[in-house]
Parts: structure tokens; C-alpha cells; sequence
């Protein structure tokens, strides 16, 4: 064993001391840094991508919704006509829900899918149904008779009892012995309700003898067609039907679709009657598939049949079955002849109408239909005034449905 000179010059019979090794890490401080941060982003990652969670990031809001106090609950109860949890096709006549504050409703996004739902709070139940949920329902309109109103799952519809029916109740007044003697002429303006802007300028710049078609839809419709009805105009609603393009050309939430069942598409029916009240009739809302659909159609017709309403069919379908199935429980039926304003411009408006004269002229009965837009109602309005002078009296549509049936 070779020594070397400290091993000479060290003590006898002491050992030489060791030298302690440094215990080594296989990697630095910043590649173990790196590790944990790969695993947590890896598992971060994980989480996102495999657990189920509705929520799907989407921000959150908790809502308290505080106890009404002991004054409030003492106090009697007010009508309401909130959604009610009951199954399609069962109805109530007697009694009204009790009033459970002021509803709100809080749209809230799915987050896997983008679906927004509608959720009523302080209305009771509202389930959803569809491709939207119920939302409040507006309160019974004034004018309306009690009698006509049947509860159901979301709020107050129209009924016929005691031989009273919405269709006649409801119906504008009209000189129906003069419209049987001379040729008659209706008008149907469409799409109403959302927009007030020109839901309103067809309310109050056209005669009252033109009838407004109402969708379901907008901020509060049921408003609207209250100031329709106080100025004398007559009101439908417009039920919103599958086009043969669905989903490319979607008429709106809650619409009647052919691949549904007829209890799915009667509870769909009852959103829609809830949304208003006071209209004497239903009409389609696009629907040229639905519309000639007999098995889809029949359960609807039959419906509104029952409940004392007429149908209005806008004439758009050339296969729709409406006037035979309307014809096959004894409805009052009307159907749309000419489209007013397809071309929206003054000139080809006018030209519409001038053969909206001739056919009644022909026939003794002619309907037009329009929709809203500024030019329409404007050269509508000028046409009617001198209507009377031509020897063609304009009439609600409800009068010309009853002279077509008589005829």
C-alpha cells in the first residue's frame, strides 16, 4: 500500500479521518420544479377533460332567495297563473294558484352544449320541456271573461264553456248583414309582438278592422295585444309550426315538430295559448311541413276545436291539410289568398292589393296577409280608406271566416 507524506506525518495508532460524501441528487432543484408543475398541469388537464361537468367553467352566481316575511304570508292570497307541474293534457277549471312573490327568471347557459334555459324563480315550478323552459306567464288582460280560462302546467289558456266560445266572444264587431250582401275584404297582419315599435304602428295606424296575428314570443306579447284589443282590432295567435328546412330555418322555441309525439307537441301548444289571452283563433306560424303533416296536425286542430278557437291558415303550404281537418270538427277556418308585401316596395304592395280587390270582386271573399314593415302598413293604411268608395267593405277575418262556412 503506497503512503503518501500526510500518512507519514499523521499520529501513530489514529486512524486517518474520512472524508464524508455529499449525497447527490440525480436532478436540480428547478428540474424537480419542472416535474411537479408537469404533473399538476397533466392532471389539471385530466380533470377538464374527463369529468362531466355541466357547469363546464361557466361562471356561477348563487342567488339567495330570502323567506317571505310573516306580514306577506298573512296577507290573502292574489291570482296568479304561474306554471303548474302537472302532466300535459291534465287541466283544472276551478281555483287559481296562490301568489308566491314577484317571479324572476335567470337564464342560465349549459356548458357542454351552449343550451340556455330559462328558469322561473318565485313562480312555482316551471319544468322545462323542449328546446326552452317555461317562463312567467303574463297575467289574465283586461276584458277577458274568466269564464273562457282553463288552468294548465303554465298558466291560464282558453277554454269554451257554457256555450260561450273565444272564437265568437272575442271576434271584433263587424256589420255582418252588410258583409253578406257585398264583397268583403280581410286583412291579417303577422308576426306581432316582438318588436313594440311596429307591433304599435300597426295598432294604432291601421283601421280596427284589421286583424293582428301575435307570436308567442317577446318581452311581454300579452301587453301588446291588450292595446291591440283596445283598439277594436281583433287578435290571433300565431303557433309556431316545422318549416321543411328545420333546424336551418328554425321558427323559435317550443315549436311544433312533426318527429314529436302528439302528447309532446299538445304540451308545446299549451306554452304557446298561455303566453296571451283574448284571441278568437290560432294560425300557423311558417309550418309548411307540420302543417301537411295529418298525423302531426289532426291532434292540434282537434285541440283548438275543442277549446272554441277558429284556425287561420296563411296560405303559404299548398299541401296543407287545415281546411279538411278544420272542416272534420266543424271549425271556423279561414285561409290566406294573397301575400301582400313579398316584395316590399310601395309599387309591388299596391299591385298586391289591386288584386286583392279583384278577387273579392270574383269571389265575394278575399284575405291578404302582410307583415309589420313600415312601407306595408302605410300603403295598407291609404288602400283601406277608400276602400268603402270601391264597393268592398273590409271586415275582421273572424266575419269572413263565418261568410266563407255560409257560403
Amino acid at each position: 500500500m503506497t503512503e503518501t507524506a500526510d500518512d507519514l506525518s499523521a499520529p501513530l495508532g489514529q486512524d486517518k479521518p474520512r472524508r464524508q460524501r455529499r449525497l447527490r441528487l440525480p436532478f436540480t432543484a428547478m428540474q424537480l420544479l419542472a416535474v411537479l408543475l408537469s404533473l399538476f398541469l397533466i392532471t389539471f388537464a385530466g380533470f377538464a377533460i374527463f369529468n362531466k361537468d355541466p357547469l363546464g367553467g361557466e361562471p356561477m352566481t348563487r342567488i339567495a332567495i330570502k323567506p317571505a316575511d310573516k306580514a306577506a304570508d298573512e296577507k290573502p292570497a292574489a291570482t296568479d297563473h304561474g306554471p303548474e307541474t302537472k302532466q300535459a293534457g291534465n287541466h283544472e277549471t276551478k281555483g287559481a294558484p296562490k301568489q308566491v312573490g314577484e317571479p324572476k327568471t335567470v337564464t342560465m347557459i349549459d356548458g357542454s352544449t351552449g343550451a340556455r334555459h330559462d328558469v322561473v324563480i318565485g313562480a312555482g315550478d316551471a319544468a322545462d320541456k323542449g328546446d326552452a323552459a317555461a317562463s312567467a306567464p303574463p297575467p289574465v288582460m283586461a276584458g277577458i271573461n274568466p269564464k273562457l280560462l282553463e288552468k294548465s302546467r303554465y298558466g291560464m289558456i282558453p277554454v269554451a264553456t257554457e256555450g260561450l266560445k273565444p272564437f265568437s266572444v272575442y271576434a271584433a264587431d263587424a256589420d255582418r248583414a252588410k258583409a253578406a250582401k257585398m264583397p268583403v275584404v280581410a286583412i291579417v297582419i303577422g308576426g306581432l309582438g316582438v318588436g313594440a315599435a311596429k307591433t304599435t304602428d300597426a295598432i294604432m295606424k291601421l283601421p280596427g278592422a284589421v286583424t293582428l296575428a301575435f307570436t308567442p314570443y317577446g318581452a311581454d306579447p300579452g301587453k301588446l295585444a291588450e292595446r291591440a284589443r283596445a283598439q277594436r282590432h281583433e287578435i290571433f295567435l300565431q303557433i309556431p309550426m316545422e318549416p321543411y328546412d328545420f333546424p336551418d330555418n328554425d321558427p323559435g322555441p317550443q315549436t311544433l315538430l312533426t318527429s314529436l309525439s302528439a302528447d309532446q307537441n299538445m304540451d308545446r301548444l299549451y306554452w304557446h295559448l298561455s303566453r296571451m289571452q283574448g284571441y278568437a283563433g290560432i294560425a300557423n306560424f311558417m309550418g309548411a311541413r307540420f302543417i301537411a303533416t295529418e298525423p302531426a296536425m289532426q291532434p292540434i286542430i282537434r285541440e283548438a276545436a275543442k277549446r272554441g278557437l277558429g284556425f287561420f291558415d296563411d296560405g303559404s303550404s299548398p299541401r296543407s291539410i287545415a281546411a279538411q281537418a278544420a272542416a272534420s270538427q266543424a271549425m271556423p277556418f279561414g285561409k290566406g289568398d294573397i301575400a301582400i308585401d313579398v316584395v316590399p316596395t310601395a309599387t309591388e304592395i299596391d299591385r298586391a292589393l289591386n288584386k286583392l280587390e279583384t278577387t273579392a270582386r270574383e269571389r265575394g271573399i278575399a284575405v291578404g296577409t302582410a307583415s309589420a314593415l313600415p312601407v306595408s302598413i302605410d300603403r295598407i293604411a291609404a288602400w283601406t280608406r277608400t276602400l268603402g268608395d270601391r264597393g268592398i267593405l273590409l271586415v275582421p277575418l273572424t266575419t269572413a271566416m263565418l261568410k266563407s262556412k255560409s257560403s
